[in-house]
């Protein structure tokens, strides 16, 4: 279970958008950084470079022309044989028909041109490849007579463009894993924290969060760590309080009842000292339902549709309630089924009370189960709604607030205005959501959303 929970907080922390804001910001910093110095070491090398490649040059050019000059006829053959085999260089005679082909239009290369023409004059030539035969070709003269000297490529060259490519993908690469190291570094914990106040919001205990890393991430888990303990502890005295208190009452309500129905009272009083009573038995109940916790460990893998099925029998043996049922078969979901039953109950009982068709004696509801598949994948979707006059648009969410009745919008009642806040507070411990709306021909509907049982 904790493996599967740090996985899927680990997918959706890589899923969301603070991390993949803060990596393109480091990628971009990194790739700004490293064009700029690529582009600082090429102004800056450019001049020295081409001025060490042009000396070479010349030495090479000048060094061969002298050794030629001053050899004997009947040794040049040997000369060049070794200036071939032991130096690299290559002398060969230029015609007038050999096929030339320019040397590269690069910024360096006509840097190095100018440099060698400076010296051995504004006829010599350049070229990549003679007749085929790749090099790098200079000309020169011994007296009349017009000679190429070859040398390889790579004594002169510096790094090609397909290199630069290469080591600057190198290094981007290591900045990009760099990057993303650094972001998550700074952005898991932050999910980590953003998971436990989901689960908080949820109305479940998370698990503590590691008081270690950072300094300031360790405060921070740590003050998160003792608030969700004291709401833990503020939790279970309030429902110690509320349980107390509502089971303390009990007693006097029960002998308050003994004592009106021994005394000798006109029956319209009876009638109404009864009625009190019941309404202050009923209120109490709705403090001890709210009151109870709804405990994860109680959940198993239960038949919605049968629930829903025997919660609709029950429930048409209301005498003013006209129930029409509609609930696809083999609903699975993961719940307590005593407490989704007060729940389905509540609401059945909050719609007989305020759902009462207009212009009738009695109330129209539907109950409506099917799966459906949503932007969140597949749920579980329960419909439950009434004919009535309604809610404001505006006070649908006040509906969800403990404490909270809306006589002017629903018709007096009895109650504590804790029947959809303990329904909120069953559904949100099972994980699924509800939505208040008004229908469109008239009355409250309200779904609840479950994720189907695996």
């Amino acid at each position: 279970m904790p493996g599967s929970r740090t996985a899927a907080l680990r997918l959706r922390w890589l899923s969301g958008g603070l991390f993949w804001r803060t990596f393109a910001l480091l990628a971009l910093l990194c790739s700004v950084s490293m064009a700029s110095w690529i582009g600082m070491i090429s102004v800056v090398q450019r001049g020295p470079q081409a001025q060490q490649m042009a000396a070479q040059v010349i030495s090479v050019v000048t060094i061969t022309h002298a050794a030629l000059t001053h050899s004997a006829p009947e040794l040049r053959r040997e000369l060049l044989f070794e200036l071939v085999s032991n130096e690299g260089i290559r002398i060969t005679l230029l015609e007038p028909t050999d096929v030339v082909e320019p040397p590269p239009d690069t910024p360096l290369m006509e840097d190095i041109e100018a440099l060698v023409k400076a010296k051995l004059g504004r006829d010599t030539r350049f070229s990549r490849r003679v007749n085929g035969v790749p090099g790098f070709y200079v000309s020169f003269k011994i007296d009349d007579d017009k000679y190429w000297l070859m040398v390889d490529r790579e004594r002169i060259d510096g790094l090609s463009r397909a290199q630069w490519v290469g080591w600057a993908a190198l290094v981007g690469g290591l900045s990009l894993i760099v990057a993303a190291l650094l972001t998550s570094l700074v952005n898991l914990p932050l999910a980590r924290l953003t998971a436990a106040a989901r689960d908080i919001a949820r109305g479940q205990r998370p698990t503590p969060l590691p008081e270690t890393g950072p300094i300031e991430v360790q405060e921070a888990n740590r003050s998160f760590n003792q608030m969700v303990d004291d709401l833990a502890r503020i939790e279970s005295d309030r429902a110690v309080i509320l349980a107390g208190i509502s089971h303390d009452l009990r007693t006097p309500l029960a002998r308050m009842q003994l004592e009106v129905e021994m005394a000798d009272l006109p029956p319209e009083a009876r009638e109404g000292m009864q009625s009190d009573i019941a309404q202050m038995d009923a209120i109490i109940a709705q403090f001890l339902d709210y009151a109870k916790p709804t405990e994860s460990s109680s959940f198993a893998v239960l038949d919605l549709s049968a629930l829903l099925a025997e919660v609709a029998q029950e429930a048409s043996r209301i005498s003013e309630l006209r129930l029409l049922v509609d609930i696809d078969p083999d609903l699975h979901v993961k719940g307590n089924p005593t407490d989704l039953k007060r729940v389905i109950s509540n609401l059945i009982e909050n719609a007989r009370r305020y759902g009462k068709t207009p212009g009738m004696d009695f109330v129209e509801m539907e109950i409506f189960a099917r799966l459906s598949t949503t932007a969140a994948g597949k749920r579980v979707l329960v419909t439950v709604q009434d004919h009535g006059s309604g809610v404001p648009d505006d006070q649908l969410e006040q509906m969800l607030r403990p404490f909270t009745r809306l006589d002017t919008a629903r018709g007096q009642a009895n109650g504590a205005g804790l029947g959809l806040a303990i329904v909120n507070r069953v559904i949100t411990r099972h994980e699924a959501e509800l939505h208040l709306r008004n229908r469109a021909g008239g009355g409250l509907a309200i779904d609840l959303a479950f994720p189907p049982a695996a």
